[in-house]
């Protein structure tokens, strides 16, 4: 039985594209940096360090994929228990938009406002399990 196209899941296909973006933006940046030998080689032994740019581009990149799974898994299990809607829904969007909200405050390192871009997001999962109870 085909599941309804609800929020959580349309949240769920854009941050795979936010997904991609991070790592475009991660990739493009390095390789700005360490050549384009480096990107089309293997990559083997060690990498010069990254710079300010290139390493907060990685670092904004590493904290988006550690809370991701959470997401997907909450954005699934309401999908698939037809708790979509409402306050889960909301939570979807919440996260979403803070991650969105988190790339430019990291990039150019903004103290502070980029931790309660977090700090929205997490609330936004929050929200999620909250919706399952």
């Amino acid at each position: 039985m085909p599941v309804p196209m609800s929020t959580e899941l349309v949240v769920l296909a854009l941050s795979v594209v936010l997904l991609f973006a991070h790592i475009a933006l991660q990739g493009m940046l390095a390789t700005r940096e360490r050549g384009s030998n480096w990107n089309a080689g293997p990559r083997d032994g060690d990498a010069k360090p990254l710079g300010k740019l290139a390493g907060r581009a990685e670092r904004a990149s590493l904290n988006f994929r550690e809370t991701w799974p959470a997401f997907v898994a909450l954005a699934l299990g309401l999908a698939v228990t037809g708790q979509t809607g409402g306050m889960g829904a909301f939570g979807a969007v919440l996260w979403l938009v803070a991650r969105l909200v988190y790339i430019p405050l990291y990039l150019f390192g903004v103290p502070y406002v980029r931790s309660l871009a977090w700090i929205a997001s997490a609330v936004g999962l929050v929200l999620m399990l909250v919706r399952f109870f």
